[in-house]
Formats: structure tokens, C-alpha cells, sequence
């Protein structure tokens, strides 16, 4: 007898209230070091990434729609409703009508509330997917938040983004949705789905500080990650970069190590390598005004980084508070020029994934 998957083929709970949940987005530094593509070969580097949530929730809420029909509703994009058996999974919303279609929902309306700007390289699809699938598991009547769970939810969003995207997929997004917190991940070769460690970098008793170091602005113009990560995939299935990824991996370990101790300064030199690094690779992972942000970081001590795959989207900075505050005022200047362009108030989130009762 065929075993259908836990998640599937479970009675749906009636409720007259919406079911909502969110999940935060994150900043990072070592991405792509997430793919598979990556992790078996450099899996004797011992290679991680490392992200921070913030409190940017994305925010899912499920409500009751005509039968048959899957609706989707996301700040930022054009509503659209199919058939779930017909949903198109190359549509912008298609990643979310892929995991309505995995657990056969119908008679539904999704709405996503994003915190943060439209395709602002903040992982803020991923967290809807791990929102969505939190809820819809909800729905299904499975019990969320034992330890498994939250690692099942991450697992099957990673699954499935990765199933419609057309490109190799990272996990560190989801991870961080569901996880919350200032983490790195140290990646595994592991048979079947990429193992990981978690690994806190800062405590909750230490956010405020750290907060003080850090500054997160928005550019203005929506990122497209695609074609950069396709581009750093081919470079280093090729060999002709592959170098270039072993100084990627020591660059981020020296980031992780030197934050958990709390050394800024040797942080902020990670960080400047890194970036280095990748715009040798990729000299379009940063805009014009991403790169007048990178290179005024750099004159007030300090170090600056695109968000995900860059190409637009967002860039924070690290630095003492001292040369952070600086900073902030000269980015926010440079800001004004762009057209929504601006500063994002920069607060740790600690819980991760959540559900809201209303």
C-alpha cells in the first residue's frame, strides 16, 4: 500500500478564523556556500554561511475562498487564482502555488504581507514559503514546534523552491526564517539532503549591542539574483574559479569566528575580502549605488556587503558604533538621490518563525 506523505492527505480543520503566521527575513554573508553544488566538494573546507533575522516579517494569513480555486495575494505583485491542479509554477507567485498544490489546497485565499521592500535580496521569499507551509501544515492538523518540525517546515520549503526555481537553491533562508536569531550553518556532504550545524553566533542578551554595529539600506532597485548565482554555479562546476570559492569559505569563517568573539574590527576585514572576492567574480553584484555605498564604507572603517545574490536589492554594514553611526549619515545623503532608496531600521528577531492569533 502506497504511504502518502504526512502532510498530505490530512483531513483539513475547519475554522471560521483565518490561520496566520510569519516568518522574519535575514541578512547574510557567505550565501551560495548553501547549495549542494558547493557543499560536496568543498564539504573538506568545512564551508558555512552565516545570517542575522531581522524583525521584517513576512506575514501569511489563509482565509476561506471559492471551492476549487487557489488564490494568491502579495504586496508588490499582481493577485492571481487557478485551479490548484492548474496553478502555473513559473508564474512570479508560482512558488507559493507550488506548495498550495503539495498539499492539495483549494477553496483558499493566501495573503503575504511583506515588511520589507519588493525583491530587496532579503530572503523575504522564503520566508513566505515557510510561513505558508507552517500554515497550511496548521490547516492539515499537524502539530507544529517540536525541534523536528521546525526542521521539517524549512526542509520542505528548501524542497520545493528548489523544485520550481530552475536554478540550484541555498537553505540558508529558510533556516533562518524558522530559526531566528545570528547563526552560522556549517554545511555537510550528506546523502540525500545537504546536512547542517547550527552554530549561535550572538545571544539574545547581546542584540542590542550588536545592533549599534550594524546599518541596512535599501538601493531603490529590486534585485534579480537569478543570472548572478547561475553565472557563480557555471564558474565553479567549470573549475576556472573553483580557487576563488576556497578564499570565499576562509573569508566567511574568519567573519563568524571574529563576530563570536566579538572582534569587529577582524569582521569588517572579512567582510571587505569577501566582497572583493565576488566582484572580481561577478563586477555587476553591485550597482552604481551599491558600489558609492561599498566604497563609503570602507573610508569610515568599515565593511559593506550586498544582501543574497546582490544585483540590486539591499547592503548592510558592520563597523564600531562610532564609524556606524558616521556611516548612516553619509548613506543616508547618498540615498537621497534614488528614488526610493532609503535606511532600514536594523532590529534582531529571536523567535523565527511564529503563528498569530487573532
Amino acid at each position: 500500500m502506497r504511504r502518502t506523505s504526512e502532510f498530505q492527505g490530512v483531513k483539513t480543520v475547519a475554522s471560521s478564523r483565518p490561520i496566520i503566521a510569519s516568518a522574519p527575513c535575514r541578512l547574510d554573508m557567505g550565501g551560495t556556500l548553501d547549495i549542494s553544488t558547493f557543499i560536496y566538494p568543498l564539504s573538506h573546507l568545512h564551508p558555512c554561511t552565516f545570517n542575522m533575522a531581522l524583525d521584517l516579517r513576512t506575514r501569511v494569513s489563509l482565509h476561506p475562498y471559492h471551492n476549487h480555486l487557489v488564490k494568491i495575494s502579495s504586496s508588490g505583485f499582481e493577485s492571481a487564482e487557478y485551479p490548484t491542479h492548474e496553478a502555473p509554477f513559473d508564474h512570479p507567485l508560482g512558488l507559493m502555488f507550488a506548495i498550495a498544490a503539495h498539499f492539495q489546497a483549494s477553496g483558499l485565499h493566501i495573503v503575504i504581507e511583506s515588511s520589507s521592500p519588493p525583491r530587496s535580496a532579503l530572503g523575504g521569499s522564503s520566508a513566505a514559503a515557510v510561513a505558508l507551509v507552517a500554515a497550511l501544515a496548521r490547516r492539515a492538523g499537524k502539530q507544529i514546534f517540536s525541534g523536528f518540525c521546525k526542521r521539517e517546515i524549512a526542509m520542505l520549503a528548501y524542497f520545493i523552491e528548489g523544485s520550481v526555481a530552475g536554478i540550484p537553491c541555498g537553505l540558508q533562508d529558510q533556516l533562518a526564517a524558522v530559526y531566528g536569531g545570528v547563526n552560522a550553518w556549517y554545511w555537510r556532504s550528506h546523502a540525500g539532503a545537504p546536512g547542517f550545524r547550527k552554530r549561535v553566533i550572538s545571544r539574545k542578551s547581546r542584540f542590542k549591542k550588536l545592533e549599534q554595529n550594524i546599518v541596512l539600506a535599501y538601493c531603490g532597485i529590486p534585485h534579480d539574483s537569478k543570472d548572478i548565482n547561475s553565472r557563480w554555479v557555471r564558474g565553479f562546476i567549470s573549475g576556472a574559479q573553483r580557487s576563488y570559492w576556497h578564499d570565499i569559505v576562509t573569508c566567511t569563517k574568519d567573519f563568524v569566528e571574529a563576530l563570536y568573539l566579538n572582534n569587529i574590527h577582524d569582521a569588517v576585514k572579512a567582510v571587505n575580502a569577501e566582497v572583493s572576492i565576488r566582484r572580481e567574480l561577478t563586477p555587476d553584484v553591485l550597482d552604481d549605488m551599491g558600489e558609492r555605498l561599498v566604497e563609503s564604507a570602507k573610508k569610515n572603517h568599515c565593511g559593506a556587503r550586498f544582501t543574497g545574490a546582490g544585483g540590486g536589492g539591499c547592503l548592510w554594514a558592520i563597523g564600531e558604533a562610532d564609524h556606524i553611526d558616521k556611516l548612516k549619515r553619509v548613506w543616508g545623503d547618498d540615498l537621497k538621490h534614488k528614488e526610493e532608496a532609503h535606511l532600514i531600521d536594523v532590529k534582531i528577531d529571536s523567535n523565527g518563525l511564529m503563528f498569530h492569533d487573532r
